[in-house]
């Protein structure tokens, strides 16, 4: 890190390790960071690596160069290569955060935690989702409130891609994820049905007296990002797109006389609590740097992804074993 001024904290370095759609973000973030430098970005495609840096002001150097420049670094590469590529992160004295999930097995995500603790460095996970402001206006209206159940729908076109990836390990984790982060516990038991070759999924996870019921897809022509939380008191809706949270409380039936006419309505209050809107893998990658900066414990940590994974594990196996009938198993 370079030596800060009497006013100025220090510059952070900071890398990117795949360039693809998620990593060019990263890139174009850590550029506009105060106190950051983006000294560098890295892609196994090299031209795809000159482009980016190219329109971020940086330079397209090989995976080693990258670390010797870098305090700190994204890894953004697809999910098979996390585990080789954050633990040579990690051997060459760098932060890292790496995209989710945080690896293939949850061995390789139990070595990868330890390898950083082990060498004292940052290993954040990132599921970005826990960044957006509307789930952190959740977060806090949640410690007043009798959940319970949450529902999370994660549903969008088909992706314009031969490799469509698969559902539950792409989408749903970061509604495990948040569900888990929320609750602050791990679920007792799952069930999950899939259907159209596992591009539609459905999950139910329960903790103690809490249900979480969870859909991704791929196949829904509309795009929707939308957690709902039932609990005694209220009624809380919350899109991830919009960034908005509503709440409807004091919900009452009543029969009106109207020119004679006997009808019925509906009505609650609603809220609108404040939401600070802001781009959430700004938030994310701000995040980080202050952990790294401040030697503190990442907000989304190695472990939460590798709890994360196991989950998500749990609910693909019963996708794939019998797609159209219900199954289930005990989470712990």
């Amino acid at each position: 890190m370079s030596t800060p001024t009497r006013d100025q904290p220090r510059s952070i370095r900071a890398g990117v390790v795949g360039v693809g759609a998620m990593g060019e973000n990263h890139a174009r973030v850590y550029s506009e960071l105060p106190a950051v430098d983006l000294v560098g970005v890295s892609d196994r495609d090299a031209a795809v690596a000159r482009e980016v840096a190219a329109e971020y002001g940086t330079d397209a150097l090989d995976v080693e160069s990258l670390l010797e420049r870098c305090d700190v670094v994204t890894v953004a590469v697809p999910t098979p290569a996390h585990y080789e590529t954050v633990s040579r992160c990690l051997e060459a004295g760098v932060h890292v955060l790496v995209e989710k999930p945080i690896t293939e097995t949850l061995e390789q995500g139990r070595r990868l935690a330890e390898q950083a603790d082990e060498a004292g460095l940052v290993l954040q996970v990132g599921h970005i989702e826990r960044f957006n402001p509307a789930v952190q206006t959740v977060d806090d209206l949640l410690d007043d409130l009798e959940v319970i159940s949450l529902e999370a729908e994660r549903l969008g076109p088909p992706v314009d891609r031969t490799n469509r990836g698969n559902v539950v390990y792409d989408l749903m984790v970061h509604d495990v994820d948040i569900v888990d982060s929320l609750l602050g516990d791990r679920p007792d038991s799952i069930t999950a049905m899939g259907t159209d070759d596992g591009q539609y999924a459905t999950a139910t996870l329960a903790y103690d007296d809490v249900l979480a019921s969870l859909t991704a897809s791929r196949v829904t022509q509309k795009k929707v990002r939308k957690l709902t939380v039932t609990a005694r008191e209220c009624l809380v809706e919350v899109d991830y797109l919009e960034q908005s949270v509503l709440i409807h409380r004091d919900s009452y039936p009543e029969y009106l006389n109207d020119d004679g006419t006997r009808r019925y309505r509906h009505e609650s209050v609603v809220e609108r609590p404040r939401v600070d809107n802001g781009e959430p893998l700004r938030h994310e990658l701000e995040a980080f740097v202050e952990a790294v900066r401040t030697e503190s414990e990442p907000e989304v940590t190695a472990q939460d992804g590798i709890e994360a994974l196991e989950t998500v594990q749990r609910i693909d196996a019963l996708v794939d074993d019998q797609p159209e009938r219900e199954r289930e198993v005990e989470a712990r």
